[in-house]
């Protein structure tokens, strides 16, 4: 009786766990996606208030668009080896 019920803990443990992570991933790639939008809106912004800075605007916010996305990739990835393991 015991073994049954250390079994059934483990395994509705591992579908919360499962359930978890690919809720994870999905927070993540909304945040990235809501972060790269502002990245983008307040870019626009201070290329219409100095549009002679234009090029910098633009090569800064290619940066930080990338390490949005560097972040995002990280999260989805360990939100993807907890529903794997």
């Amino acid at each position: 009786m015991l073994l049954s019920t250390i079994l059934l803990q483990a395994a509705g443990a591992a579908v919360w766990g499962k359930a978890a992570g690919a809720i994870g991933a999905g927070i993540a790639a909304i945040a990235a996606a809501w972060g790269i939008g502002k990245i983008g809106a307040s870019a626009m912004e201070a290329t219409a208030r100095q549009p002679e800075s234009a090029g910098n605007i633009r090569t800064t916010m290619i940066i930080i668009g990338a390490l949005v996305e560097g972040a995002c990739l990280f999260a989805i990835l360990a939100c993807l080896l907890a529903v794997v393991m």
